[in-house]
């Protein structure tokens, strides 16, 4: 593959700054974008984006001449942004021949079954999980072709806002609560930028998983991120989600088995990649 041409939407984020990151290393020929501040890893050639306008993801996509498109970015709950963005990203891709790969999220679904396989269909609870099912839907109607793929609570070597949250607290320089209550299903950003590349180099379409094998709560990601770094992992204060009242789901457990048969990375769940060596 040492001819690709690879564009990332959303890449001076945490799993778009992995994805260039691998991208690089593979000697691929590398783009990314970004909306405020492009990120610092060398050999990326970087591109300023507003998914909102249509006009400016056409002339990112004429600029780069990808052969492959990622659209890694949140956007959270700003629906031009995660909703209509992601329209405008597909539809792009789709003019210019380009292989797309998707990423979305367990947010869009309920945690009323828990446990969600590739052939579950959204049902989102939070603005953020309707924003990220109307991007599923639309990239499928529009891309028959792409692969989408819904990740979970993306972990990493320290840089994660989960981690950084830990981090935090167990310093005593942060504030907050690790919800016992609040489940999911953490991936390793590593894995998860490696099989999204496995996707993005192949002809695999459809609704793929990627998440760890490992369902677990907030506070107990906590707990095994402290005892890998070192850290006091006492002073994690735990609380229930439940109580606090927040919107959104709370068990949500994907079931990437059915993935895992299809891609070559394997996706290790979080005791594993968070064990104290």
């Amino acid at each position: 593959m040492s001819a690709t041409r690879v564009l990332i939407i959303g890449g001076s984020g945490f799993l778009g700054t992995e994805l260039a990151r691998q991208a690089t290393a593979a000697g691929w020929d590398t783009a990314a974008t970004y909306c405020s501040r492009p990120g610092d890893l060398s050999g990326v050639a970087w591109y300023q984006l507003d998914l909102r306008v249509p006009e400016h993801v056409d002339e990112v996509l004429v600029a780069v001449a990808p052969t492959v498109v990622i659209n890694a970015t949140s956007g959270g709950s700003d629906w031009a942004v995660t909703a209509d963005g992601s329209v405008h990203v597909a539809m792009a891709a789709r003019r210019r021949g380009c292989r797309l790969v998707h990423v979305s999220s367990d947010a869009v679904f309920s945690g009323s079954r828990i446990r969600y396989d590739e052939s579950c269909q959204p049902d989102p609870v939070t603005p953020y999980g309707a924003a990220k099912a109307a991007a599923e839907t639309a990239v499928r109607l529009l891309v028959p072709a792409a692969a989408v793929a819904r990740t979970s609570l993306i972990i990493g070597n320290g840089g994660s806002v989960h981690e950084c949250m830990v981090h935090g607290l167990a310093t005593g320089t942060g504030e907050g609560v690790l919800f016992t209550d609040d489940i999911r299903c953490p991936v390793h950003v590593d894995d998860l930028a490696r099989a999204l590349w496995e996707l993005a180099v192949s002809d695999q379409a459809g609704m793929f998983h990627l998440a760890g094998a490992d369902a677990l709560s907030r506070y107990e990601l906590g707990v095994l991120i402290a005892q890998r770094d070192g850290l006091d992992a006492t002073r994690l204060a735990a609380g229930c989600r439940a109580d606090a009242r927040i919107p959104g789901a709370l068990d949500v457990r994907l079931d990437s088995r059915a993935t895992q048969r299809r891609v070559r990375t394997r996706l290790r769940g979080a005791r594993e990649f968070l064990r104290v060596r």
